[in-house]
């Protein structure tokens, strides 16, 4: 049986469950404190910009603590509202448009990190190159969030892809929180050329995804 690789991800959905299912206690606990949506959806945004200030000042671990951070808050703040019955249409806006903002600042940063800090370690190639895939990145990062944006703005549901967000923030954050950015920061360069890559091949998965599910509008002669 062929695969279909608009179903290929990187975290299998079984794990995922079961991470969302150990979460559920923390949204039932900041419910209770009070918490809305919009307020975890804004503290998520606030530690993502002060990861990225982080990642610009050399900061590296720090900076991979704190984006898992905001990605463990970008969870909750959709499960309150979930298990809260508070979704609205502009807390889900809200959130989409504070993601984009923050892998921004994000990228933005290290960005900033490879031209500050390698540029005495690794003579010139190395910092621009760092610099090039952070654009590449965040350009892949911007269009895997568009073209699900688009594609239910038509009507459709376009969730497919191997690299969404979460896997995007567990692949950058872990391994730099654990083994730091590698020596002359080439582990991080490889982590964000794979970031690259696997963000522009869930790109072609949901472009691939939508041409199938709208096969029927086109006439063939």
């Amino acid at each position: 049986m062929p695969v279909d690789v608009r179903r290929l991800t990187l975290l299998p959905e079984p794990v995922k469950k079961t991470f969302l299912g150990w979460i559920d206690p923390i949204a039932d606990g900041l419910m209770k404190a009070g918490l809305t949506p919009n307020r975890i959806t804004t503290l998520s945004i606030f530690v993502i910009l002060a990861s990225g200030a982080a990642w610009a000042m050399d900061h590296v671990r720090t900076g991979a603590a704190m984006l898992l951070f905001s990605g463990l808050l970008d969870l909750l703040d959709g499960k309150v509202a979930r298990r809260g019955g508070m979704s609205t249409k502009f807390g889900a806006f809200y959130d989409s448009s504070m993601d984009r903002l923050g892998e921004g600042a994000l990228f933005g940063g290290i960005g900033i990190f490879y031209m500050r800090s390698m540029m005495d370690n690794a003579g010139e190639r190395l910092p621009v190159l760092g610099l090039g895939l952070c654009f590449a990145a965040v350009t892949g990062a911007f269009l895997v969030s568009y073209t699900r944006a688009r594609a239910e703005g038509l009507g459709l549901e376009a969730k497919v892809g191997m690299a969404q967000r979460a896997e995007r923030i567990v692949f950058l954050g872990g391994p730099v929180l654990l083994f730091g950015v590698g020596p002359h920061g080439w582990l991080l360069l490889g982590i964000l050329a794979w970031l690259t890559v696997i963000s522009w091949i869930t790109v072609v998965q949901r472009i691939a995804h939508v041409y199938r599910e709208t096969s029927s509008e086109r006439i063939v002669t």
